[in-house]
């Protein structure tokens, strides 16, 4: 006699995307472990640009990408490559202890004119550096304009 398999469980149906429900989750509490374990001497500054960017705008998100935190866009998009990279925005590198860098993954559409991004990499990179909160202060407008030019590219 042969036996029958139980039915497997029916799986809800993903709820639908809209504008107002984000298709990439934000993981603040990841982040916040990074930074609860990072041993760097700029960390306090490291802590006022994550605030500066996700002050920037509500539809930009958080996690740890690249053993750093990466900030990306939450919203809805079409379909894509992952390898293209392109709901992300800017990702942390704290491997210098002089400086915090940031890499701007499409920074080439923020038009800087104010010499805050730095680089021309064919893909689209560009470079940002802070010593200081000092320097935080003189660059917040042209870090802000930088992500939201990126978003209209994506939004």
């Amino acid at each position: 006699m042969t036996r029958r398999r139980p039915a497997a469980p029916r799986k809800a149906a993903a709820a639908p995307r809209t504008a107002d429900r984000p298709t990439k989750p934000s993981d603040p509490a990841a982040v916040e472990a990074w930074f609860k374990a990072l041993r760097h001497p700029l960390a306090g500054l490291a802590a006022q640009v994550r605030a500066a960017i996700l002050g920037a705008d509500a539809r930009i998100g958080e996690e740890i990408k690249w053993n750093a935190p990466a900030f990306f866009y939450k919203g809805p998009m079409a379909p894509f490559d992952p390898k293209e990279y392109r709901r992300h925005l800017v990702v942390f590198n704290v491997q210098r202890k002089d400086c915090l860098r940031l890499v701007f993954w499409h920074g080439d559409r923020a038009g800087d004119a104010t010499g805050f991004l730095a680089g021309d990499y064919a893909d689209g990179r560009r470079l940002a550096s802070l010593g200081s909160a000092t320097e935080l202060r003189t660059h917040r407008k042209a870090l802000v304009a930088a992500l939201k030019a990126q978003l209209r590219h994506l939004a």
